[in-house]
């Protein structure tokens, strides 16, 4: 079900905005943006972290990176410090062949990172890097750690110009994909009745004139709304 949903989202090029409507207005990693505008990656993550101001963890961690995932970079108690910038990001888009990088924290070299066009969404930029030693884990980060990677492996991860929004394995269902698939019907046909009709978003969105009134829509839209009815 994991490729079929990929497959979808990927062909209709379906937003982080569709996919958080399909999820129930949930999924959004909160507070992460893109570093460059124009992006559209959608994928399954390849879960990474940094801990204790330090990168050594993720230098260890992103040695063999499959090619195609994203790579989802937690930053654990880093504070507002850097957790990579371009040397990092070369290895792993351009060697590594990954997707994107989504970083729950802050990176640098932003000069390199915009003039690259890197697909990177992040928290924010600093020029203050982690250190680069190593640090013993210790049980509260390794609990937490655990905890994350039940989230992320095996998530699917949607990142535009929005955000980023995430559907855990365990949400990759059937329904969801006919929701998602819903959704991408919905707003064609929204955006048909403002743009072409010039119906109002109340009576679009709200009253749904449309349903009321089939004969409104076109052919091809009737019969893909029907389908779903069904």
């Amino acid at each position: 079900m994991r490729d079929k949903i990929l497959d979808s989202i990927r062909t209709n090029r379906i937003s982080t905005v569709e996919v958080a409507d399909a999820l129930g207005k949930t999924g959004v990693l909160p507070e992460i943006y893109a570093l460059n505008g124009g992006k559209f990656i959608a994928g399954e993550v390849f879960y990474t972290c940094a801990w204790s101001e330090s990168n050594w963890p993720l230098h260890e961690q992103i040695q063999e990176v499959p090619e195609g995932k994203i790579v989802y970079v937690d930053s654990i108690h880093c504070g507002k410090r850097a957790i990579f910038g371009d040397l990092i990001a070369k290895w792993l888009i351009l060697y590594r062949k990954a997707s994107g990088v989504v970083v729950n924290g802050y990176v640098r070299d932003i000069h390199r990172l915009k003039k690259e066009g890197y697909p990177i969404w992040c928290t924010g930029t600093t020029p203050l890097g982690c250190f680069n030693r190593e640090m013993p884990i210790t049980v509260e980060v390794s609990e937490y750690i655990t905890n994350q990677r039940k989230i992320f492996e095996g998530a699917i991860l949607v990142a535009d110009d929005s955000g980023c929004t995430l559907i855990e394995s365990q949400k990759q269902t059937s329904s969801l994909l006919e929701r998602i698939n819903f959704i991408e019907l919905q707003e064609d046909i929204w955006y048909f009745c403002t743009d072409t009709l010039k119906l109002s978003t109340f009576e679009t969105i709200c009253k749904k004139k449309y349903l009321e009134e089939p004969s409104l829509l076109p052919k091809a839209l009737k019969l893909a709304l029907d389908r779903h009815d069904d």
